[in-house]
């Protein structure tokens, strides 16, 4: 759990970048409804929750570097004794001082009435727009009303900056106590992925292992950080298969790509397995190669490191395995120069994890791929998928997908993996589902 003393030393540290004469507003997450009168379960805004912890829909935080009466301000749902009977308990504005360290807190209704106040005489307004449309109407609005008062001694604010610039960089560097809630909700997904690995036979369907996923997530306080992929046989090879309702064939591989979000935070973890148990021959020699492309990758995850050459890495170990294997012709350097390996494989090898699963940050710096530091948490994921249809390919090779992916930790020193508790070797593989049954 992120103490409140945490969240109170980000906004402090937001409001040093922003500078005196700004004001910040963030903006809670609105409950969306799925259909009728159903709403999807709520899901706090990231940035929101990275600078409150505040749980609660119909919220606005508003940062105002050095304004006497309080510098942290929070708008948000008064107590209501009817409302809590039908919908769970809020805080209040009370809780939010006390519980949330907030230095005031108003009722969200008053906001038209004392937000404007806070933006006038602010040279700047850092602000995501374009996020939430209902809600840039309401900001354009108070801006405007305090244009039209300029001739009365108002002064609105003369420049808008999108507030990723600053606060996306901060939510790039983990505390300790987030990689705390990033490993247990790496944990929680590595025990899910062994239980798909004990359970899964021929003749089930996608939708049952998908259950056996879900099952273990909620048991142990998270929800899925994404929409599981479960995909076997050809199925595997469309990257962001969604479907999850095919039956599962003997000899065919499964891939689950899923992840688990514990109080809000992501891991993201992949594993490719035989449906009977067994790896083919085929299967094996496709498998170890995307398995040793991840472990060149990962010796590639440190501090100091540019972010793409953990990719380069496995780029490269994929590419002579698959020269090896004649899937490609020709030589190393050749097939580098030309990328003839997108044909298998057409994505990156990993990206950030954090509070989102494509958590935020820059990749680039003034056009070049920043260095890793210690601190960021990354996935890395190599992959190959062998089309159906793939023309020169050994039939034995078709219709196979294969992607393996862990969360890890830049530190000081050697990566460290924190999904490390479902196996990715083979051999370990199959000791394990043939415990299972």
């Amino acid at each position: 759990m992120i103490q409140p003393s945490e969240y109170a030393r980000r906004r402090k540290q937001l409001m040093r970048m922003a500078g005196g004469d700004a004001i910040v507003i963030v903006a809670a997450a609105p409950e969306r409804v799925r259909n009728n009168d159903a709403h999807y379960p709520y899901r706090q805004d990231s940035d929101f929750h990275y600078l409150t912890g505040f749980p609660e829909a119909e919220a606005v935080l508003a940062l105002v570097p050095g304004r006497a009466a309080g510098e942290v301000i929070l708008f948000c749902r008064e107590r209501d004794a009817e409302r809590e009977r039908w919908d769970g308990a809020r805080a209040g504005t009370e809780g939010a001082v006390s519980r949330y360290q907030m230095d005031d807190a108003f009722p969200i209704d008053d906001i038209d009435d004392i937000l404007p106040g806070l933006i006038e005489g602010r040279e700047r307004v850092y602000y995501h727009f374009g996020r939430d449309v209902d809600f840039d109407l309401r900001l354009i609005s108070w801006i405007n009303r305090l244009r039209a008062q300029v001739r009365h001694g108002m002064r609105p604010p003369h420049e808008f900056v999108a507030l990723s610039h600053l606060l996306h960089d901060l939510r790039l560097y983990k505390s300790r106590a987030e990689l705390r809630l990033m490993t247990r909700a790496a944990q929680i997904a590595a025990a899910a992925h062994v239980r798909a690995m004990q359970t899964t036979q021929p003749g089930q369907n996608e939708h049952e292992v998908e259950a056996e996923l879900l099952h273990v997530l909620r048991k142990h306080g998270a929800v899925p950080s994404y929409e599981p992929i479960v995909g076997g046989g050809a199925n595997a090879c469309v990257l962001h298969y969604r479907a999850n309702n095919a039956a599962l064939r003997d000899g065919d591989l499964l891939l689950i790509d899923a992840g688990a979000e514990f109080q809000c935070y992501a891991s993201d973890i992949t594993r490719t397995f035989p449906v009977n148990g067994r790896f083919s021959p085929a299967q094996r020699a496709l498998y170890e190669l995307v398995l040793d492309a991840q472990h060149a990758a990962i010796d590639q995850v440190r501090a100091g490191f540019a972010f793409d050459a953990y990719h380069e890495a496995a780029v490269r170990v994929l590419t002579r395995g698959l020269i090896r294997l004649g899937l490609l012709k020709g030589t190393l350097e050749r097939n580098l120069r030309e990328q003839t390996y997108r044909q298998f494989y057409m994505h990156k090898t990993g990206h950030w994890l954090g509070l989102d699963v494509h958590d935020v940050g820059d990749y680039r710096i003034d056009g070049e791929f920043r260095q890793l530091e210690a601190g960021m948490v990354v996935t890395v994921e190599p992959g190959l998928y062998i089309a159906p249809d793939a023309r020169g390919v050994p039939a034995r090779y078709r219709g196979i997908g294969i992607r393996i992916e862990d969360d890890v930790v830049v530190t000081d020193g050697a990566p460290l993996v924190i999904s490390a508790d479902v196996p990715s070797d083979v051999d370990a593989i199959e000791a394990l589902m043939a415990a299972g049954r």
